[in-house]
């Protein structure tokens, strides 16, 4: 059972996260986790203009949910267009489409951490779930992050065995979220 976000450490990270966040954003987490070759990628894509969104558990911990996943899920509005593939050829990566054995997937330097999302349960389409979506800083850029809202919504559409065990955690981290903001401001 997850421990609720109020309690013990989670309440001395919330005090520390308040006072330490965007004001556009106001409950993401920074700086962003990512190492120098995956920070570039994700630059390059920006920089294209390629439309895409960082979703699932590891846009939640962009928004301070003490969760944890193995990968960053990325949702591409158009998979393999012209601006993709360039963006991710300059930084010696590529885009290797689906087949009968593996799901679509980025290869090369700095793509080893990023996976792709076709769809995700529960949700409209990726152009309706890009109004839902934060923008966080990656240097000059914004990135794209789906809200908690969309992404606990996703999480009980899917109503798989792992998806379970998080949404308590991320219900407490939207009733946390929801508490700081009622409070009034000193």
């Amino acid at each position: 059972m997850p421990i609720p976000i109020t309690s013990g450490i989670h309440s001395s990270f919330w005090n520390f996260h308040r006072s330490n966040v965007c004001k556009e954003a106001s409950f993401v987490a920074a700086p962003l986790p990512f190492a120098q070759s995956e920070r570039r990628l994700l630059e390059h894509l920006l920089k294209r203009k390629v439309r895409f969104m960082v979703v699932g558990l590891s846009a939640a911990t962009l928004q301070g949910a003490p969760v944890v996943t193995q990968d960053v899920d990325l949702w591409f509005e158009h998979l393999g267009d012209r601006k993709m593939s360039s963006a991710l050829q300059e930084v010696r990566a590529a885009y290797v489409p689906p087949s009968i054995n593996n799901p679509p997937m980025l290869a090369g330097e700095g793509a080893e951490l990023f996976d792709i999302v076709i769809r995700m349960d529960g949700l409209g389409t990726f152009a309706d779930e890009l109004k839902n979506c934060l923008e966080v800083p990656l240097g000059k850029q914004k990135l794209k992050v789906l809200s908690l809202e969309r992404i606990l919504a996703s999480k009980i559409a899917a109503n798989r065995p792992k998806d379970k065990l998080t949404i308590a955690v991320l219900r407490d981290v939207l009733a946390t979220k929801s508490a700081v903001e009622r409070r009034p401001k000193k």
